[in-house]
């Protein structure tokens, strides 16, 4: 006899339809992200993509259904990565292989990420297979502080996986957005409010003289959606004084929702992000100055913040943005490391980073309902041993194989049994 599932959760298996696909994953300790809090021996029942029940395990036998034993491993949503350029860089010293950024073009606010990204790029294989099941997108900066529009996707590698397009609106308001914008923070901020009153006033401003103060027209269409508060403006910054400045920005203009991404020196402001209800995108292993902009980086910052109440996602900026996301869990790890709650420090990569897209509803927790994006790990998730040993997307259980794996296994036993190198 199988060990699995109540009865309750038999019955939602057992009553699909015949050609309901259902899979049970069950003999494991289960992180729901939800009031059920933690299963310690739990199972998840997925039915044709969708979590369908979430329970304590119990005794039942049935053909038909998948089953996966977690083996008393841990189970627990997909990890999703609030800031990443997967998909849109394949090798970062060759520039023919970048489509992050634009810097001879005069498009800003226009560009979309979603036109230049690469689902079959390697570096998403070996994200996924670290548990990573979902990821935004992230343009950078070209000719001009306003980057374009970045984008939502899956980690499967298949042509539909990028799932929800124009989703925010990324500007930098940093110090190499200074740079940018003329040489000053002030020339930068500037530019910003200008961009932001010709895209009020779009397409009025436009019909009498056909120019922006700021923007063209087809610029300013784009970022009517920020103005609008139908998407985030995610702002790229880290020191301090520049937080305190978009918060009173965000006061000057309420429609606006604001996302901080970078964030060194938040922790010095966490009791006004979390009173101004400003999400921050951070990184908890950046500990060291490599800027003017981040002398008041600490280890200890995530847990500053989660104690404030700011809502805080975690991302992996200090390691890299384009093939290193794979690393999420290890940073969530340092955060706990040096204070954090585990549950705070989970949640910041899995459900919160979700809700600050506007997709909390679908993503990031085990609860019926919500898609079956379920990762089963040999070990605790934040441990840097651990690793999974299935990811589903979408409840279809995914390759563990990437090209490195594939060059690891072609070359772990080889024997010279040739005497020419051709003969291989």
């Amino acid at each position: 006899m199988k060990k699995l599932l109540t009865s309750l959760m038999l019955a939602a298996a057992v009553m699909a339809p015949a050609s309901a696909q259902t899979t049970l994953i069950h003999n494991g300790r289960v992180v729901t992200n939800t009031s059920l809090g933690v299963i310690e021996n739990g199972a998840v029942v997925v039915r044709d993509g969708v979590i369908v029940s979430v329970g304590e395990s119990g005794e039942f036998q049935d053909e038909s259904v998948t089953v996966i034993d977690a083996q008393g491993g841990w189970i627990t949503p997909g990890l999703f990565h609030p800031h990443t350029q997967l998909g849109l860089i394949e090798v970062g010293a060759e520039p023919s292989t970048h489509d992050d950024a634009a810097d001879n073009s005069s498009f800003t606010a226009a560009i979309d990420v979603a036109d230049g990204f690469n689902p079959s790029g390697t570096h998403i294989d070996s994200t996924r297979i670290e548990g990573v099941t979902r990821f935004a997108v992230h343009p950078n900066t070209g000719s001009a502080i306003l980057a374009g529009r970045g984008a939502l996707a899956d980690a499967s590698g298949e042509p539909d996986s990028l799932f929800a397009t124009r989703q925010f609106m990324l500007v930098d308001m940093s110090q190499s957005g200074a740079r940018t914008a003329g040489g000053s923070r002030t020339a930068a901020w500037a530019f910003l409010r200008a961009a932001i009153e010709d895209a009020r006033f779009y397409p009025g401003r436009f019909m009498s003289h056909h120019e922006g103060d700021a923007i063209d027209r087809y610029d300013a269409a784009a970022l009517v959606g920020a103005v609008r508060g139908e998407m985030p403006l995610v702002m790229i910054m880290d020191r301090a004084a520049d937080i305190r400045r978009a918060i009173a920005f965000a006061a000057q203009y309420p429609a606006i929702t604001i996302i901080i991404a970078g964030g060194a020196e938040a922790h010095l402001v966490a009791d006004d992000l979390a009173a101004a209800d400003i999400p921050v995108i951070y990184d908890p292993m950046r500990n060291l100055p490599d800027s003017f902009d981040t002398l008041a980086s600490t280890n200890e910052g995530a847990a500053i913040m989660h104690a404030a109440g700011v809502q805080l996602a975690y991302t992996t900026v200090g390691s890299d943005l384009y093939f290193n996301p794979r690393l999420l869990a290890q940073h969530a790890g340092i955060a706990v490391a040096h204070g954090a709650d585990w549950d705070d420090a989970f949640r910041a990569i899995t459900l919160t980073p979700a809700e600050i897209y506007g997709v909390g509803d679908q993503y990031g927790a085990l609860a019926t309902g919500y898609v079956a994006d379920v990762v089963v790990w040999d070990g605790d998730p934040l441990e840097v041993m651990s690793a999974p040993t299935h990811v589903l997307i979408n409840g279809e259980t995914q390759s563990l194989e990437t090209r490195q794996t594939r060059l690891r296994d072609r070359y772990a036993e080889v024997t010279d049994d040739h005497a020419y190198a051709y003969e291989h």
